[in-house]
This record gives C-alpha cells, structure tokens and sequence, in this order.
C-alpha cells in the first residue's frame, strides 16, 4: 500500500538515496524546510516504512568479493511449505545479496557475490545440489559490473 508523500518528502527521499549521511541541517537546506521539519519527516517515513534502512554499499572488490553472478533456479515442486524453506534457505546466505521469487520460466533469481569460482562451486553445493527441490539452475558470470544500486526512482511533481 502507497504512502501519501508530499514533495518535500520525495525530496527528501531523493537525497537521502543519493547519500545518506547528508547532515539533516544540510538536507533541509536543499529541500527548503528547517532541520527539525527534517528531522520529524525522515523518522515518520522510517516508522511507515517507506525508509526500509540505512546502510553502506561496499566496492565488492575492495572486500575481496570480485565476482557477481546471476543465477536462476527452477524448483521441482511449487508446493508453499517447500517454497518458504527455499525463501527462508536464500535469504539467510550472506553471499546472496538480492533475492527473487518470480513468475515465468524459473522460479527464483538471484544476484550472488562471491570470492572466486571455487566459492560460488561449494554454494551451489549448498543450495542446489543438495536441495531436493531443485530441479535445475543457470549460472551467469558478470564480466563487468555497469550499475549497481537499490534506488528507487521517486517523482518530484510540482505541487
């Protein structure tokens, strides 16, 4: 369900995707509305969600994790409780960083990031191979990474 968002507060969403350690003296400085008034929009778009968190995005190679790989899987049996066990199996992995549970010809994408190819083997050992309800996966190596990033794009309307 949408949240009523005025333009102040696509403004403000706007730049704190862009950088979220912006001092709220500074964001109120840009979006025209004092530190406090800033203060009490972000905490009010936390409570209802639409700020899910705050966090850092790491350069995955400076971390010793060069290699992202997409990787699609088709499960055996659509049955819910085995669904949930895989939903629940993905998004325990630390290595998995987007997970999706999707309609058409695979049942799940998902967006890995791994230290070399001897990693990514021993997880598909884990996740795939020795899950019974996998029925197939396809595995595919990022030669480069061209963008990367959860921003969402936010309308700022003239109101």
């Amino acid at each position: 369900m949408a949240v009523n968002l005025d333009n102040f507060d696509r403004k403000l969403l706007a730049e704190v995707q862009r950088d979220a350690q912006v001092p709220q003296n500074e964001l109120g400085a840009r979006v025209h509305l004092s530190t406090a008034a800033v203060n009490r929009r972000l905490r009010r778009l936390a409570e209802e969600g639409v700020i899910d968190r705050y966090c850092a995005v790491l350069a995955p190679e400076k971390v010793d994790y060069p290699l992202t790989i997409v990787t699609t899987v088709e499960v055996e049996s659509e049955q819910i409780d085995l669904i949930d066990a895989m939903k629940r199996t993905f998004a325990q992995c630390p290595q998995i960083q987007q997970c999706y549970y999707v309609a058409g010809e695979w049942d799940f994408v998902l967006i890995l990031t791994a230290r070399n190819m001897e990693q990514y083997n021993e997880l598909t050992r884990e996740l795939f191979f020795s899950n019974n309800n996998v029925k197939r996966f396809k595995t595919l190596v990022s030669m480069s990474r061209v963008k990367a990033g959860m921003s969402v794009p936010v309308d700022l309307s003239d109101e």
